[in-house]
């Protein structure tokens, strides 16, 4: 993959706090324009990784390139490409979602900041919701302002820390299909989360972060592949010759639509590796 595809590159990356390694000699790379998940339990070292790549935070060790600088020497030509979005919505509930945009973008010296503002609004829904106060919203409206408001001046790469943190089950998969859009645009998102169905949805390529490390790294496809096959599922064109097939299958010549391999769900790799790690630990 050459440079110019890349958006992050991490290389040997370590952090202690308090002689405590967080992270530990940690390596990936990001493509431009797709969604990377780092999945991880609390605790696992995802928010660090965050903070690192967004330069508030410096590492001890490795090399972090984000669009093409290093995140140490050059912080702001990085902060210049970024924008990143917490665990939880940084608006100002007194002022309406129109005035959260706009203030951003004077903040950023933009350009037509009224009508990015409007552009944005148009884009997450929140049209109707403008000119109230953001106090009045939702959690999930609130959730869409707060990304809204980090879209402004059209970063390069976002980052979202836990991105659907306290949302219910209906605004969660709306935030998801939110963030699978913003990825069609170009937008390069580089995610954390705990939630094995959110990164199974939404990423190209999913790391697992345990206790500072990666243990997998790939396509959700390619982590299912690690564990041993489940066998194969068998569609058939009716019931009826599904309950045939079992002793009649060759005698009869049932045509069988489709054969799918059982793979493991994303779940099971999670935890089966993190239980692996647990028993690698006990022995040593």
């Amino acid at each position: 993959m050459s440079k110019a595809n890349v958006s992050i590159e991490v290389s040997s990356l370590k952090k202690s706090y308090q002689n405590k390694e967080v992270l530990k000699d940690v390596n990936f790379t990001v493509p431009s324009g797709t969604i990377y998940a780092l999945l991880g339990s609390n605790g696992a070292g995802k928010t660090t990784m965050i903070k690192i790549l967004s330069t508030l935070l410096k590492q001890d060790g490795g090399q972090v390139t984000v669009n093409g600088f290093d995140v140490t020497s050059q912080g702001d030509k990085v902060r210049e490409a970024i924008s990143l979005t917490g665990q939880f919505a940084s608006v100002d509930e007194v002022l309406t979602g129109r005035e959260n945009l706009e203030l951003i973008g004077q903040l950023r010296h933009l350009t037509n900041v009224k009508q990015k503002a409007v552009e944005l609004l148009t884009f997450f829904n929140l049209e109707e919701a403008s000119n109230r106060r953001v106090s009045t919203y939702s959690g999930g409206m609130r959730r869409r302002l707060d990304i809204a408001m980090s879209l402004m001046g059209n970063p390069k790469i976002l980052f979202l820390d836990e991105p659907t943190t306290g949302l219910d089950p209906q605004n969660r998969i709306a935030m998801w299909d939110l963030v699978k859009g913003l990825a069609k645009k170009g937008t390069t998102i580089f995610l954390t989360t705990q939630h094995l169905e959110e990164a199974e949805y939404l990423a190209d390529n999913v790391a697992i972060l345990h206790k500072g490390q990666i243990l997998v790294e790939g396509t959700t496809q390619d982590l299912k592949e690690i564990l041993p096959k489940r066998g194969s599922q068998l569609n058939f064109q009716n019931e009826e010759s599904a309950e045939k097939a079992m002793e009649l299958l060759l005698a009869n010549g049932i045509v069988v639509d489709s054969i799918e391999r059982s793979l493991p769900s994303l779940e099971d790799v999670f935890l089966t590796l993190i239980d692996e790690k647990k028993e690698d630990n006990i022995h040593v």
